[in-house]
């Protein structure tokens, strides 16, 4: 079992849908976004709302049996590691081959059954999403799984990725990189409360508890 228990919620959920907190030298909450880091962790659903309300609450404190500040930027923060982490593995997936950029490539790898994701900057003209939603939704139609589409990133923090003019469009391929992608976007859009269109309901949460 891989399951954790939010502090919140008290719900039981798989680990990657969460987010581990632990106590740092001085005594101030650590996301640990890698739930790597040593010492007694707790766990809390990735949501922002959720880990604003644990530290409203003082639950950190509570479930890690001692005294711990919370930062007042603590939900900003792991919103920029978040976006910094989706950031750089779109790096790595496009060194890999696993990124294809501009509507027009976006379109095609949808149409050509390519694509596991796309993404389209958060300020993206809505004619340009709407042609490669069509695109997606012919393939989904014709009996295929659905192709999730997240809208996270800003032309201007996508234009990293192409390192020229802002980057509007953008489909993800399979492989371990692209994989990667669309976990850490995932974890991003699960983490602001934004669902992409297309992704399928989670499973319930099991009634067993895990450290």
């Amino acid at each position: 079992m891989n399951d954790r228990t939010c502090i919140v919620t008290r719900q039981c959920l798989p680990a990657e849908e969460m987010i581990r907190f632990v106590a740092g030298p001085d005594d101030t909450i650590v996301a640990d976004l890698k739930a790597k880091l040593p010492g007694r962790g707790c766990w809390v659903t990735a949501r922002h709302d959720l880990v604003e309300k644990a530290a409203k609450k003082d639950m950190f404190s509570r479930a890690l049996k001692r005294k711990v500040a919370v930062p007042p930027d603590l939900t900003e923060n792991m919103d920029r590691q978040m976006v910094d982490a989706l950031i750089g593995m779109m790096n790595l997936a496009r060194k890999a081959g696993q990124i294809v950029l501009g509507a027009t490539k976006t379109e095609s790898a949808v149409r050509s059954g390519q694509a596991i994701a796309v993404f389209h900057a958060t300020d993206a003209a809505e004619d340009g999403v709407r042609k490669i939603a069509q695109a997606r939704h012919a393939r989904y139609s014709s009996g295929e799984n659905a192709i999730p589409s997240f809208r996270l990133l800003s032309a201007q923090e996508m234009s990293v990725i192409s390192g020229e003019g802002n980057l509007i469009h953008l489909a993800v391929l399979a492989g371990q990189a692209g994989e990667g992608v669309v976990k850490r976007a995932k974890i991003l859009d699960r983490y602001r409360g934004e669902a992409p269109t297309g992704r399928t309901a989670g499973r319930p949460a099991k009634e067993t508890e895990s450290e």
